[in-house]
């Protein structure tokens, strides 16, 4: 799903303080053919500064072809033919099984100590949550949003190519046939 295709998948985070948690996401971003990911506040950055911690977890190097940007504003950088969705244990929220992903959008985490401001909430398209007992790690929450994103919009051909593409360089194995 690139940004020149009818799909387009952002994910906005509101300040994120752990670059591991920001190393996973890019690596998810990688993963699920995200467009870029976009920051708000300053403790990824300070926390950043004692080294380039967040790419020991982006162990395929997704922040060098996806952009990881500080912003000012999620609501203000996001274009207006894309979606904003937040993702979060909100009240009213809809379940991921049952959400419906438009072609593109902004999907917008909160904190891994906090939630999304009421600001952003109110200007949402959609709510969603991730129906879980108990709350999961942000990079996680990435994760499964944007695998449910690509299973139910498509966007790769699930086969053994892709499995020798995906695979770590020590994985030879194969299922007996």
């Amino acid at each position: 799903m690139s940004a020149d295709s009818k799909y387009l998948a952002q994910i906005g985070l509101v300040n994120p303080k752990s670059p591991t948690n920001v190393g996973g996401i890019m690596r998810a971003a990688g993963c699920y053919q995200a467009d870029a990911v976009l920051y708000t506040g300053k403790r990824y950055e300070l926390a950043a500064r004692n080294g380039n911690a967040q790419y020991n977890t982006d162990t395929k190097r997704a922040g060098q072809h996806i952009p990881l940007q500080a912003v000012e504003s999620l609501l203000a950088a996001k274009a207006d033919d894309v979606k904003l969705v937040c993702v979060d244990l909100v009240v009213g929220a809809i379940s991921l099984p049952e959400f419906v992903h438009p072609d593109k959008a902004l999907y917008v985490f909160g904190p891994e100590d906090g939630t999304i401001g009421q600001e952003i909430i109110d200007n949402a398209d959609a709510v969603v949550y991730v129906p879980t007992v108990g709350c999961m790690n942000l990079a996680a929450s990435v994760n499964v949003l944007l695998y449910d994103r690509l299973a139910k919009l498509g966007g790769l051909d699930a086969n053994d190519e892709l499995i020798k593409r995906s695979r770590d360089t020590n994985n030879r194995v194969k299922v007996k046939s």
